[in-house]
């Protein structure tokens, strides 16, 4: 989140909020408070990898990056994390999904004017 451009183009208000409220230290905070009560009590907690960041953590310790997966995986688990989710897939469909709209206005750019150029992006964040 420290990386966001604040640039407002991927959410609305309330759920800027509430992504403003994933921040290290209320992972934290919330790590230890799920320590100290009863299981019952725990808030859960879910973490999402995005395929860019897998191989950075592969390349630096000399992983595969399946391996690296297993491994951060393990280690956000025994912190106290109940769910971690690899948005690979999400990804994927974001890019099918952009391909096939960049077919379709290349096949209607000479009916309608403004079917090209086509801007996409990926949050830089």
């Amino acid at each position: 989140l420290s990386d966001c451009l604040a640039c407002d183009s991927c959410m609305t208000l309330e759920e800027g909020a509430r992504v403003f409220q994933q921040n290290q230290k209320e992972f934290f905070r919330v790590l230890n408070l799920n320590k100290k009560c009863d299981t019952s009590k725990h808030k859960v907690l879910a973490v999402s990898l995005c395929p860019q960041s897998l191989p950075y953590f592969a390349a630096k310790f000399n992983l595969s990056v399946n391996e690296a997966a297993k491994r951060l995986c393990g280690f956000l688990k025994s912190l106290g994390v109940h769910y971690v989710f690899d948005t690979t897939i999400a990804a994927d469909f974001s890019i099918l999904e952009s391909q096939r709209e960049f077919v379709q206005r290349y096949q209607r750019r000479n009916q309608e004017e403004h079917a090209l150029p086509m801007f996409a992006s990926a949050c830089p964040g």
